[in-house]
């Protein structure tokens, strides 16, 4: 379980768009969350200083009025005060229940300006006798009154309202931190699609050249890399199958010759074993320059196509066949590509596969099913390969002569399966047997699965 949350944020670690994301989103909102608390700080002043005299004024105005007023008009002048303006005049009376303003270099502010104006005995509250507002006392003639003012006159923008706008400026953060990250990792993105399309034996889509200068040439310099590698590879099938052509012709001559030539049985045999051999390299050459059209893959039964191939080997002299194979594994792919990789596999553990003194071969065949991935392993039982050469196996033109045997051909058989297993898509992997032998396990991707 310990080790279930590292998987879980590797995706943050290893993508450029979440790092590029969150890098942004990051920096833009704190930028604005320096520019808010700067504005705050920068306007705190002013404010206070318009706000003490909003205070002065209304407290002068109300003073004013309240002493020029008739006193048989002066209860109606309070009503119209508290309804029109939200004004409220009291009696200050000693057994007033009062607490001061929450202290803040603001309300000092305010206080310090009210004070010069009004007089160093003015008195602030928030509350009196448990009824909250902006309380500031005044004096008229010898009698001391509270004026009552809405607490939102003084006190502004409050803090869930500060809170509200930090949600959207943070939200807008994002979504621009979003957008910009897309924009960044959109080229990229491509250009790793296509690259990895090209790895894989694929002719991707050409790039889009257009955007910044960069990306253009970047996406000009890549479409060109692959036409340059598709002239490449045309140029080489051409030149192989020319080649290849070219040899047979002789070959086939000297192989009527030699059903001609009265020769002793020996030599004839001798002679017509070269002759295969060499027409088996060309066809190993031919098979290696031949290309995979991926767009001409079908749904291909590997489960039929493993059991056939076990029967047609079970027949086989001295060939014992294990066989493990789950029902209802298919993949999308060429059939005769997969064909000629399952037969070239099998001949392989049988020509390789038989241990020194002993004359049967044991291979075994296993085709299951991996969640979304379809598994194919085909075993021997011979001597195996040292450790240090299985990686050379794959290279074209390898042979291991000293570990597999008498080895026939030109180095091409492993090379040539890999290559197709990885125009499917797939993954071909080499080691060694528990208990002697080379095991060959190759991952598709489950045809079901996918759809």
């Amino acid at each position: 379980m310990p080790s279930s949350s590292p998987n879980r944020l590797s995706w943050m670690k290893s993508g450029l768009f979440w790092r590029t994301f969150f890098l942004l989103a990051f920096f833009i909102a704190a930028s604005m969350a320096a520019w808010v608390a700067s504005y705050r700080i920068v306007e705190q002043t002013p404010r206070a200083n318009q706000i003490a005299a909003q205070v002065v004024s209304i407290v002068t105005i109300t003073r004013a009025a309240l002493t020029h007023s008739a006193p048989d008009l002066r209860r109606e002048l309070l009503f119209d005060l508290s309804s029109n303006e939200g004004l409220r005049v009291y009696p200050l009376e000693s057994t007033d229940r009062v607490k001061p303003p929450a202290a803040s270099r603001m309300m000092e502010t305010i206080e310090g300006n009210v004070r010069a104006a009004l007089g160093e005995d003015t008195r602030f509250a928030r509350t009196v006798n448990d009824v909250a507002g902006f309380w500031v006392s005044f004096m008229i003639a010898d009698d001391e009154y509270w004026l009552m003012l809405d607490r939102e006159r003084v006190e502004g923008s409050s803090g869930v309202q500060w809170l509200g706008w930090g949600a959207v400026t943070l939200l807008l953060s994002l979504l621009g931190a979003l957008m910009i990250s897309g924009l960044i990792n959109q080229p990229l993105a491509r250009l790793t699609a296509a690259a990895r399309a090209v790895a894989n034996g694929q002719r991707p889509a050409p790039l889009p050249e257009r955007g910044p200068t960069e990306v253009r040439e970047a996406n000009l310099s890549f479409n060109h890399m692959v036409d340059d590698l598709e002239r490449v590879e045309s140029d080489r099938a051409v030149v192989l199958a020319g080649i290849s052509h070219d040899l047979r012709t002789p070959l086939a001559r000297m192989q009527l010759e030699l059903e001609m030539a009265k020769l002793p049985e020996a030599a004839h045999q001798g002679m017509q074993s070269d002759l295969e051999q060499m027409d088996a390299i060309i066809g190993q050459f031919l098979d290696y320059a031949r290309p995979t059209d991926s767009t001409q893959f079908v749904q291909v039964d590997l489960s039929s196509l493993m059991q056939q191939t076990a029967q047609e080997i079970s027949r086989l002299q001295n060939v014992h066949v294990h066989v493990e194979i789950d029902d209802h594994a298919s993949i999308m792919a060429n059939p005769v590509d997969i064909t000629r990789i399952v037969n070239n596999l099998v001949e392989n553990a049988r020509r390789y596969g038989r241990k020194k003194g002993d004359e049967r071969v044991d291979i075994d065949l296993s085709c299951r099913l991996d969640g979304d991935r379809v598994l194919l392993e085909i075993a021997d039982h011979g001597d195996g390969v040292p450790e240090e050469e299985i990686d050379r196996l794959l290279r074209p033109f390898t042979r291991m002569d000293q570990a597999r045997g008498q080895a026939n051909g030109a180095g091409l058989g492993l090379a040539i399966v890999d290559r197709i297993v990885r125009r499917h898509g797939g993954k071909l992997q080499l080691s060694n047997r528990k208990g002697g032998g080379l095991l060959i396990r190759i991952s598709f991707a489950n045809a079901k699965k996918r759809h």
